[in-house]
């Protein structure tokens, strides 16, 4: 039976080059000679840093920038609270989106069982998998998920026969 898995999953390696082009850009930027501004990435996890909140402001739009031009799909960040360090110094948490959050996947298994098209769609972890007896539902789905849903970076990845 044919299916396919509905993910929102980043690509860690666009994203790592991203950072590392905006650290590049930040330490040769007229701007911000002098300053501690930086972006550091753990794991899912983004940490701007500036010497104040309009620095920090010109970090995240140069991140943004490098993202787009890299082809991140912007969408996949999350932007924390501003918090103070020493000073005045401001820091920025920003984490990365990773699988599908449980109500978005109760909101995506809606969508498709009141399609009223002949698909079943399971969760399976962070993951949403359609099943169905033919390939033109399942296409159908993957074109209603993507006009419904536009505010997470869905992908839609597996497809088996």
């Amino acid at each position: 039976m044919p299916s396919f898995d509905v993910v929102c999953e980043a690509d860690t390696v666009e994203i790592r080059n991203a950072v590392d082009q905006a650290n590049k850009e930040i330490s040769n930027r007229f701007d911000f000679k002098g300053s501690d501004s930086r972006v550091e990435l753990k794991e899912f996890e983004l940490t701007a840093f500036a010497d104040d909140d309009f620095k920090l402001g010109q970090v995240r739009d140069v991140l943004l920038a490098k993202c787009a031009k890299r082809g991140v799909d912007v969408r996949f960040l999350d932007y924390g609270d501003v918090q103070k360090i020493g000073g005045d110094k401001v820091k920025q948490a920003i984490t990365l989106r990773n699988g599908i959050a449980g109500n978005d996947a109760k909101r995506i298994v809606k969508l498709v069982k009141d399609s009223k098209l002949k698909v079943q769609a399971a969760i399976q972890g962070d993951t949403v998998r359609v099943t169905g007896p033919k390939r033109d539902a399942l296409q159908q789905v993957i074109a209603m998920l993507r006009q419904e849903v536009s505010e997470l970076p869905l992908d839609f990845n597996n497809f088996r026969d």
